[in-house]
């Protein structure tokens, strides 16, 4: 680079940045507030179908399957059917659904059925979640895209 290019780039005006409600503000502020709904959904839940200590934990089994459904669908809806607005997609995929579903509690109980001796138990649910989830993701996504195949015509 010669002198004169780089003098010119030192004296080059800088573009202004964008306030943070311009950027990556409302999205984090969406993401948050989805969070928030999706966990006390999934709160209700655990109280209302509580699970059994020491036992299988379908209530936390059921609820990362129907989370994983309701994300095929609501993935379909918004990139096949529905030009969503910019902040949907963080709001009720990351946000609602991302604090329904849980990883989290998943270790956890798979953790509590190691320690309580009933590592078959464990390995079970291990499996047959990641199987139910990814399984209700394809289900959910291919009947809900024959769905909108057969409403268009």
């Amino acid at each position: 680079m010669t002198a004169p290019e780089a003098e010119s780039l030192r004296t080059r005006p800088q573009a202004p940045r964008p306030s943070v409600w311009r950027g990556q503000g409302p999205v984090v502020a969406v993401v948050a507030l989805g969070g928030a709904i999706g966990a006390v959904a999934r709160y209700a839940a655990s109280l209302w179908w509580p699970a059994r200590s020491g036992g299988f934990p379908w209530t936390t089994f059921g609820i990362n399957v129907v989370g994983c459904a309701v994300i095929g669908v609501f993935m379909v809806v918004i990139t096949d059917m529905w030009a969503a607005h910019r902040l949907v997609r963080p709001f009720f995929g990351t946000g609602v659904l991302g604090g329904f579903t849980t990883f989290s509690t998943y270790a956890v109980d798979i953790q509590r059925l190691v320690d309580a001796g009933r590592p078959r138990t464990a390995l079970a649910y291990l499996a047959a979640t990641l199987l139910a989830a990814l399984a209700a993701v394809w289900l959910a996504a291919t009947v809900t895209r024959r769905v909108l195949k057969w409403r268009q015509r």
